[in-house]
Formats: C-alpha cells, structure tokens, sequence
C-alpha cells in the first residue's frame, strides 16, 4: 500500500498527455493498487496516474454509492479500474453535475458533459471491454480521461467561473 502524491493546480504535470501502456503486467497492477489507495485516502471517486504524476492511461473510479450503504457501516466499495480508456461514442443529450477534483481541492464547478458515453478499455488482467455508461459513471469517466489528455474540469466553464473558483483556492491555500 502506497499513498501517492496527488498533484495540484497549478502543477505543469495535470497538462500532460498520457501514453498508452504497453503490457498490462504486475508493474501496472502495482500503480493501479496505489492508485486506488490514493483516492481512497483523499475521499476521492476518482483518479488518473497524471494526476499522481504517472504519465500511463490508466484510471480508477469508485463512486461508493451512499444508498448502497447501511447505516454507520464501511463504504460499500465498488472498484472499476480503466486501462487505455477511450470514448468511442457520446450521447448527443447532455447532463450537468457540481463536479470537483483532488487537484482543485475543495473547489465545485456545475459542468456540462454528454449524458451517455461508450468508452473501450482494458481491464487489470489485460481483457479488453466496451460499455456505455450514464450518470454519475458517465461523467467521472469523462473526467478521469480528459485528466489523461491534460484536461481539466475548470477547462469546461467560463473563463470568470473559473477565475472565481482560483480565487476561492489561493484564498483557501492562503488561510492555510
């Protein structure tokens, strides 16, 4: 188990573009297993390696469900782990969430993004798979790999929004 250091705005890193990985091998599972205890330590749903200053497409997504919780019981965990992730299809209706980000701590935006995605990827094991999502899946999934192509939420509102959220997070790094 490995806590990994979880990059921020304004970190040249979040910029970067992901390549591929070539073998799904122990090395790979060995980052996924950080991965996820990295997001699991920052109360996270999400995470992509570039994020964790890995610059591999892998992506791991764990919406822990609240209603699939009893009460006062461990988080219900539901682990999807997403190699060489690729939208293939985008639904032409659209879906708005307050979206955030371990690298934008503390900081909520509303975002627009396609309601449905299909998305291509392998699994731990190297095992290709298509799906379609919706959602909450669909959004983070559109997310995490927008963070594997040096994109970040904040790229998806108004430059004010956006200017106003910075201002929100130097303030909040300010006060400590």
């Amino acid at each position: 188990m490995a806590i990994l250091e979880i990059l921020e705005v304004p970190h040249p890193g979040l910029r970067a573009v992901a390549k591929p990985v070539a073998d799904v091998d122990d090395a790979v599972r060995t980052i996924v297993s950080d991965m996820f205890d990295t997001m699991y330590d920052a109360r996270g749903i999400g995470l992509a390696a570039t994020q964790v200053a890995i610059e591999q497409r892998i992506v791991v997504i764990d919406l822990q469900e609240p209603e699939n919780e009893e009460k006062d019981a461990k988080p219900v965990r539901v682990p999807h782990v997403f190699i060489n992730p690729e939208i293939v299809a985008l639904s032409e209706d659209y879906a708005s969430y307050n979206e955030g980000c371990l690298s934008i701590p503390e900081q909520y935006a509303e975002v627009e993004r396609p309601a449905r995605c299909t998305i291509t990827w392998l699994d731990d094991k190297g095992t290709a798979h298509e799906a379609e999502f919706d959602g909450l899946m669909a959004t983070a999934i559109q997310h995490e790999i927008d963070h594997l192509n040096g994109v970040l939420f904040t790229d998806h509102i108004s430059k004010l929004k956006r200017d106003m959220l910075m201002k929100k997070l130097a303030k909040q790094r300010k006060a400590g």
